[in-house]
């Protein structure tokens, strides 16, 4: 597993003088759990020069999927690329973060940190002559608060999609979050208000998966920042309102040459793409059961993805037909590019970019054929016509879901021993957890009727 390349990174004199000049106090030391979860370690400013020397330890039996009681010393190491000043202050104290990888103390990479897992596989595929670019479509709520700081599900607006409007809080509380993305280097393509009431969507422009999985990361944290500031908080659960359309993290992926030239387009190609590109949706399609449990983790997940509904759950792919699970918008040249619709902001972006390339990845080193394009619309199909052309649907919940993801040796490829099998552990505890608990609706159901 490669360590992190300091040979473009700024100094930690650099990095010193730059926390000095913009009045840093804070910084966090900023990781990631198996459920892609925001962890992170303050210190104080004059401990900085420490961490950045790979100093500081942590508990590792303290972060669900990483270690136990018995082996838990473990170490940041600052990847010094990822220093950025926050654009706020805590009361009159400048905050920074930096991204960390986990290390053991023996000075080898952890396997079960997300970020040097993801770092592992695209190593793997940089040998192999490509770079994987990824952009992200994140999607999210914004709901008011009770006077009590709780936490509802009422909307503070009544936009739909595309809609806009001064009085829109929702499009204030946006703009606020994609102005501090861009303060931060990121660079957005676009945003807008989303189908449903309070829901919202921000784009990322390409770049490659390990700097999109950090930018998701950080987007999170700034969108809840800001909503919080507003009275409102930001969830990225995907289906937080009965009725209401779901939240996704459409990802469009394309494989890059070393010398950036897109591998995907062929101008003389069927739909001008590649036969690169046809072998990678040939991998997707014939794997994307197996790795639905990374890109969709969570019980809620899997009340967006609804077969009947106009949902991303059919296993098939078209050059624009919207009803297929994976699509190639209409832009070719260096921006042609392949969108799996199904995954959802739930999800580890490290784990899912990483089980995505290897799932596409296993098609391009097998030469896997893609299935002939879908112009139909699937969604008007009946089951038994769905059947019989051969389309199948992604898993109907988690369990469904982790039993194809334990028999998939693309899944166990993706994420190493380590996290496939912490995955599986956390995730089987979280099924039988949900399928024990009584909820309000067998009670509002049953109670008075047996």
């Amino acid at each position: 597993m490669p360590t992190t390349d300091v040979s473009s990174a700024p100094s930690i004199a650099e990095i010193l003088k730059l926390a000095k000049t913009e009045q840093v106090k804070m910084v966090r030391l900023q990781f990631v759990d198996i459920h892609g979860l925001p962890k992170n370690m303050n210190i104080h400013v004059d401990q900085l020069e420490k961490a950045l020397n790979n100093e500081n330890m942590l508990d590792g039996s303290s972060i669900e999927g990483f270690r136990t009681i018995e082996t838990s010393d473990m170490v940041f190491h600052p990847d010094r690329n990822t220093f950025q000043v926050m654009p706020w202050k805590e009361g009159d104290r400048g905050v920074a973060r930096v991204i960390c990888d986990i290390y053991n103390p023996d000075g080898t990479p952890f396997d079960g940190c997300p970020r040097n897992n993801l770092k592992r596989v695209l190593a793997d595929v940089k040998k192999q002559g490509f770079i994987f670019n990824v952009g992200p479509e994140l999607e999210f709520f914004l709901f008011e608060k009770d006077p009590d700081g709780s936490i509802s599900t009422r909307t503070h607006d009544t936009g739909g999609y595309y809609d806009l409007g001064p009085d829109d809080q929702g499009e204030i509380v946006r703009s606020e979050i994609v102005e501090a993305l861009e303060t931060l280097g990121f660079e957005m393509e676009a945003d807008h208000h989303e189908v449903a009431q309070g829901q919202h969507e921000i784009d990322f422009k390409y770049a490659d998966a390990l700097t999109q999985a950090d930018r998701v990361t950080t987007a999170k944290i700034i969108t809840r920042k800001i909503a919080a500031n507003h009275g409102l908080h930001a969830t990225f659960i995907p289906k937080p309102v009965f009725g209401a359309n779901g939240s996704g993290m459409h990802c469009n992926q394309s494989l890059a040459h070393l010398d950036g030239k897109n591998a995907f387009f062929d101008e003389k190609g069927d739909y001008q793409l590649s036969a690169t590109s046809h072998h990678f949706i040939g991998g997707l399609l014939s794997n994307v059961r197996g790795i639905t449990a990374i890109l969709n983790p969570l019980i809620n997940s899997y009340k967006r993805l609804v077969p009947g509904y106009e949902a991303p759950v059919y296993v098939a792919w078209s050059a624009a037909n919207r009803s297929a699970l994976l699509r190639i918008p209409a832009k070719r040249g260096n921006a042609t590019r392949v969108e799996l619709r199904s995954p959802d902001p739930a999800a580890n972006p490290y784990l899912a970019f990483a089980a995505l390339l290897t799932a596409g990845m296993h098609g391009v080193k097998n030469e896997t054929e893609s299935p002939a394009a879908m112009t139909t619309n699937i969604y008007q199909l009946s089951k038994a016509q769905r059947k019989e052309m051969g389309i199948a649907s992604l898993p109907g919940n988690l369990f469904e879901a982790m039993e194809e993801f334990k028999a998939s040796e693309v899944a166990k490829e993706a994420l190493g021993e380590h996290i496939f099998t912490q995955f599986i552990k956390v995730k089987e505890n979280e099924w039988d957890d949900f399928r024990t608990n009584i909820t309000p609706w067998e009670l509002n159901r049953y109670m008075g009727r047996f």
